[in-house]
């Protein structure tokens, strides 16, 4: 009889392991997902360093649609959405008309399932991407739509210039709050003791010139976009026609930091006038300044002949959108590479100057706890010199 019950309760265990196992491997495999990978790897993405030299590139995504099996799909339309961190009141960033906003919206056809678009990330925190998947083929298979997080770190050489800036405010404060708490004897119509009077005014000078500097640099971050010198390079008409085919480049010719600027590109028979689908495209945004690479995207044509997608332009300079297009290896109209471009303006906005004070009330609140304690350390200092 024992013998009866153990086997009982084995066969009772197991076969509720299985129907956990069973549901635990239907709940992972019948939900259609987004897989996402990129180059670099996550953890050494950074943002986009304003005023240097160094060489900088964009990051590579790539988006692949799948099934429930875990199989790309194939034949499908990605819409893609890139929105920018959230704004933090309290700690800005260096582009911080940037926060809060739509980096990208670009609707492509992929007949793999794979969409893969260069980008430059403009500002630290964690970027949403909006990702809405359908099929080509009417009812080919269930659209669904999927958010994915992707997390730019900062600089970590940013920290290294903040704890020096840190120390030497520190300093200064600790040296102040010394100064002050010493016993000094007063003049005849003196308020305050010389080398207090001197650590005052010095103090007054700092915080003026600090302000004239946020001013100053905000003003000329806000001309940046107009007043750019760039080397003038032949840029190709954003329309050509050639071999039968007519490519025009569509879209805004002037921009502004902060918001999206619409952009497209057109291909039919230039006798015909009919669309041309699957022709393959080279897509680029660049920075003239600093002939950087901001965006870039290689695709194919809709069945209307175009790509349609909006940017926006973080950095107040030229830029130049750049098209290529050329015939996809099995199409029956086969034509040299045609390409068109147009120069984009941009135009700077200014951070509101409760974000420039920021940085100052900071800077002045480290000079106040250094001052605090350079207080303290001459209290303690005067008692000691009391009691001996």
């Amino acid at each position: 009889m024992k013998k009866y019950r153990l086997f009982a309760f084995i066969s009772a265990v197991c076969i509720t392991l299985s129907i956990l196992y069973s549901v635990v491997g239907v709940s992972q495999t019948t939900k259609p997902h987004v897989q996402l990978s990129t180059n670099p790897s996550l953890e050494r993405i950074l943002p986009f360093e304003a005023g240097t030299e160094k060489e900088q590139s964009p990051v590579t995504l790539n988006l692949q649609a799948m099934d429930a099996a875990g199989k790309p799909l194939k034949n499908a339309l990605i819409n893609l959405q890139i929105l920018t961190p959230q704004r933090n009141p309290l700690l800005t960033t260096d582009f911080p008309i940037v926060e809060g906003t739509k980096l990208l919206e670009i609707e492509a056809k992929v007949p793999d399932g794979k969409l893969e678009i260069q980008q430059i990330f403009p500002i630290r925190g964690k970027y949403q991407l909006k990702v809405n998947v359908s099929p080509l083929v009417a009812n080919a298979f269930v659209p669904y739509q999927e958010t994915l997080d992707l997390n730019v770190r900062e600089n970590p050489v940013k920290y290294k210039y903040l704890a020096v800036i840190a120390a030497i405010l520190l300093s200064l404060g600790l040296l102040g709050g010394w100064v002050i708490g010493g016993q000094q004897e007063l003049q005849e119509g003196e308020i305050a003791p010389q080398s207090v009077r001197l650590l005052l005014s010095a103090l007054t000078v700092v915080a003026i010139v600090t302000l004239l500097f946020i001013n100053v640099t905000a003003e000329v971050a806000e001309a940046h976009g107009s007043g750019h010198s760039h080397n003038k390079e032949a840029i190709a008409p954003s329309v050509e026609k050639s071999q039968g085919m007519e490519v025009s480049l569509e879209g805004d010719k002037t921009a502004t930091v902060g918001k999206l600027a619409n952009l497209g590109v057109q291909v039919k028979d230039s006798t015909t006038g009919e669309p041309i689908q699957d022709a393959r495209l080279q897509v680029k945004a660049i920075a003239l300044e600093d002939n950087l690479t901001v965006f870039a995207y290689n695709g194919v044509t809709n069945k209307e002949g175009k790509l349609r997608w909006m940017s926006q332009f973080f950095d107040g300079a030229p830029h130049k959108i750049e098209v290529e297009v050329m015939p996809s290896a099995d199409s029956q109209q086969q034509f040299p590479p045609i390409k068109v471009a147009q120069e984009v303006e941009v135009e700077a906005i200014a951070p509101p100057i409760y974000i420039r004070l920021i940085g100052l009330f900071y800077f002045t609140a480290i000079v106040g706890i250094g001052m605090a304690i350079g207080l303290v350390l001459q209290e303690l200092r005067k008692r000691q010199v009391r009691l001996s």
